[in-house]
């Protein structure tokens, strides 16, 4: 049907969701399917595309799977060898079978098949035809036929497919060869294992030498006598191996479990343990005690640690305790107030800007300024030849400017870290906030800190007073209705002295330097930007 190109082909578009279900439905009514194979088989997101071939053959309901089937004379069947080894391939075509299932195996023996070119099948779909170059595996080889272990097989299969009426079912794909896999990993795929009570009596008495060359290695005579559940549970479980080397393979260690081992409980194998000398018990009143271990032991010197079930789990618990505050972290962030400094060249640090070749209308951070002194710095070869941490500023009469100092000295050399300091501090402070990614409010001047401190106030009562809030974007007023509720204290709201200043603070009654600054911390403020002042430790103790 496909053997030409296709005619009238449109765009293809998401399949609806009702004629997704119906085809479903369809699909599993016809084959007698379960619903969650029939959603394997008809996923969401199948797409659609409308087309005219230039044929129209119809043929009967039932769809068959066309697969190589063939046999190489060289390979003979070990069990007959008058008859080659069969081998089958995977599918090559899909088409519309044109007889029965009992006509089509009687072929050779007078049936309708059998006789002049009577099709057997037409077919609908093949390789390498023009509906194959439409799909994305058109590139992929066909895998090599699989060999059919036996004859017999084959004929045994054969004859438990015919229905209770005597007649065969024709089943034209048998367990095609499964496509190759692309992927490049060369680690082998390993199977689960299943231990037997020799492996696990192997591992539990490893992990008790694990104890016995670690944990217990120097353990003084008073930690003994411990009692055998709590020696158990706290030492020899957590020791098991991580990973257990089991007849088959690799297994689970959480199936290292006494009950599963020869021991069958927890007495005995200790009882074993002590016989071998490893550790000693005493048993009192049906309890057993160790009062001892042996790491001298010649088992316990040979043997070689390994990575237990408790590294894995202390790891696993260290790793989800690190992205719980990771992700703590992140949600703090968000809402804290994004505060970053900025500085221009003013004065004498022009001329180095100009002399760098960057604008000196610019605003740069700490790291912009180390990074163009440092290149400032290689450029012009300043560095010290004797001492490299030092920097020959005097040589550079630009560097020299920006560094010069009214109240120091003039140098001729300096740290690299003088040097950033120096020229930061004769540039123009500035600042930028903004709060959970919005619009940043740059103004000009340095960040002035938040200050909460506790005084004594007339009558030997303390309070709390808060001021600099302004910068950060709070009002004295809802920071005071706030406190009030947070401090179940009064609060009040009142001007800065001074005649131009319009800041104002916030007055908690009490001594409250401990919740005001979690407050700030959980509106937004960062925790370097806040300062606390208690009172004298004489004041406290009043």
């Amino acid at each position: 049907m496909f053997k030409k190109p296709l005619s009238d082909l449109k765009t293809s578009a998401p399949l609806r969701s009702l004629d997704r279900r119906k085809l479903q439905q369809r699909v599993v009514n016809a084959h007698a399917l379960t619903p969650e194979i029939g959603e394997l088989l008809v996923p969401d997101g199948l797409l659609v595309q409308k087309f005219s071939t230039h044929l129209d053959e119809p043929g009967p309901n039932q769809l068959v799977a066309i697969t190589q089937y063939h046999s190489h004379s060289s390979a003979l069947n070990p069990a007959n060898s008058f008859r080659p080894i069969p081998r089958i391939g995977p599918p090559l075509a899909v088409g519309h079978m044109t007889v029965s299932s009992s006509e089509l195996r009687g072929g050779g023996r007078g049936s309708r098949a059998g006789k002049g070119n009577l099709k057997a099948v037409l077919v609908l779909h093949a390789r390498k035809d023009h509906l194959w170059e439409m799909g994305s595996g058109r590139r992929m080889e066909v895998p090599e036929p699989r060999l059919v272990e036996s004859q017999e097989a084959v004929e045994e299969d054969d004859d438990a497919d015919e229905d209770e009426e005597g007649e065969p079912v024709y089943q034209a794909n048998a367990d095609p060869a499964p496509a190759p896999s692309t992927s490049t990993s060369l680690e082998p795929v390993l199977a689960k294992a299943t231990l037997t009570p020799e492996d696990i009596s192997s591992c539990l008495r490893g992990a008790l030498l694990q104890v016995l060359a670690t944990t217990l290695n120097s353990a003084p005579p008073s930690a003994f006598p411990i009692l055998a559940s709590m020696f158990w549970t706290t030492h020899v479980l957590p020791a098991r191996p991580a990973y257990a080397m089991g007849t088959d393979g690799l297994a689970d260690a959480g199936a290292i479990d006494i009950k599963r081992s020869t021991h069958k409980s927890v007495k005995v194998f200790l009882k074993a343990c002590a016989k071998e000398g490893l550790i000693k018990l005493k048993e009192t009143r049906g309890d057993v005690m160790i009062t001892g271990v042996s790491p001298e032991h010649q088992a316990v010197e040979e043997h070689r640690p390994y990575k237990t079930i408790g590294s894995v789990d202390a790891k696993r618990e260290k790793d989800e305790e690190r992205k719980r505050h990771e992700k703590e972290e992140e949600e703090r962030k968000k809402g804290e107030i994004q505060v970053t400094e900025f500085w221009k060249p003013l004065d004498t640090t022009v001329g180095l800007f100009v002399t760098a070749g960057k604008s000196t209308e610019d605003l740069y951070t700490l790291t912009d300024i180390q990074d163009i002194l440092n290149a400032y710095i290689a450029k012009t070869g300043l560095v010290n030849a004797q001492e490299k941490q030092y920097i020959n500023v005097g040589q550079d009469i630009a560097l020299s400017s920006a560094v010069a100092s009214e109240n120091k000295e003039a140098s001729e050399l300096l740290k690299r870290e003088e040097v950033l300091q120096r020229v930061r501090e004769h540039m123009q402070c500035w600042h930028s906030m903004s709060v959970n990614g919005g619009e940043a409010i740059t103004k000009e001047g340095p960040v002035k800190p938040i200050k909460v401190i506790a005084k004594t106030r007339q009558g030997g009562k303390a309070a709390t007073l808060i001021t600099g809030f302004e910068s950060f974007l709070l009002q004295a007023d809802e920071l005071a209705d706030e406190l009030r509720k947070v401090c179940a204290s009064s609060t009040s709201v009142s001007p800065l002295p001074g005649k131009a200043s319009p800041d104002m603070k916030v007055t908690v009654k009490g001594n409250h330097t401990k919740a005001v600054p979690a407050f700030l911390m959980a509106k937004g403020v960062p925790q370097k930007w806040i300062t606390v002042e208690g009172l004298p430790k004489q004041k406290q103790k009043k």
